[in-house]
């Protein structure tokens, strides 16, 4: 069996971080070995998604961590309702994750549920493959957020949880804060289309950019043009995030869009 990544990752955590970065490394190696062996047997799976300028291990592990830490914030609630179980469903099927690629989704989903996951370990592999990569954290957070609130709302121990998951990633908490108003209002703005066609409410327009109505033009255009670069698919990317999970920052970088106009037309 192919045991390289377990070897890079041993002696690269070690000259980095000694003996912890060790074992981080060989963890993180056999990932990698697992996923390259499955691409080689052609056998389906997360390997299936090599494609394209992000690594296979990066698109795995960003798989399992985005789905068990999904199933772990509705667990964190008491109980996984119908709502938590269609929203995940939902995403599974905007990445267009099919076959054994969505059994492993599922799969990670479930593991996160257990109540002895390791969330702390999931969180510290996943950030490993995102250092530096702020844009592409933020990006996942914000994902994971929106899941969050699948019942309409968001509960206090799944926003706990979320921070959690934001300080694991060294989110700062103003940073997470804007974040979590930003993505409320994002969902009030699509539950408001799904009863009525109607274009963004001009404050929720002003949340999902994280500015105030008092803000002078230069700000919130520079606020605008901020968002619309941390969502651009090509630079996500670059950086990361497999193609089947592109459309979500898309929709995401739709909702900036149609707030900037909005806010534009009522300061006219």
């Amino acid at each position: 069996m192919n045991s390289w990544g377990k070897i890079l990752g041993l002696i690269f955590g070690f000259m980095f971080f000694r003996w912890p970065g060790a074992i981080m490394g060989v963890l993180i190696g056999h990932y990698f070995d697992k996923a390259y062996a499955k691409a080689l047997a052609d056998s389906g799976g997360l390997s299936s998604l090599i494609k394209g300028q992000a690594p296979l291990a990066s698109r795995a592990i960003f798989f399992h961590t985005l789905f068990s830490i999904m199933g772990h914030i509705a667990k964190s609630s008491g109980r996984v309702t119908e709502s938590d179980i269609a929203l995940a469903t939902a995403f599974m099927d905007k990445m267009g994750l099919k076959g054994d690629i969505r059994k492993e989704a599922q799969a990670a989903y479930r593991e996160g549920k257990q109540t002895d996951f390791p969330i702390k370990e999931t969180l510290e592999e996943f950030k490993l493959y995102c250092f530096s990569r702020r844009d592409f954290m933020l990006v996942y957070l914000e994902i994971q957020t929106q899941a969050a609130y699948a019942n309409g709302q968001l509960h206090p121990n799944a926003k706990a949880v979320l921070k959690k998951v934001a300080k694991e990633l060294g989110i700062d908490d103003s940073t997470f804060n804007a974040l979590l108003s930003q993505v409320a209002a994002s969902v009030k703005h699509h539950q408001q289309n799904q009863s009525a066609n109607s274009k963004v409410d001009i404050n929720n327009a002003y949340n999902i950019l994280g500015v105030k109505p008092t803000d002078d033009v230069k700000t919130i255009k520079k606020a605008y043009k901020r968002l619309m670069a941390q969502h651009h698919p090509d630079k996500l990317s670059a950086q990361g995030l497999p193609e089947q999970a592109i459309d979500l920052a898309k929709e995401k970088a739709q909702d900036i869009q149609a707030a900037y106009e909005a806010i534009s037309t009522s300061k006219k």
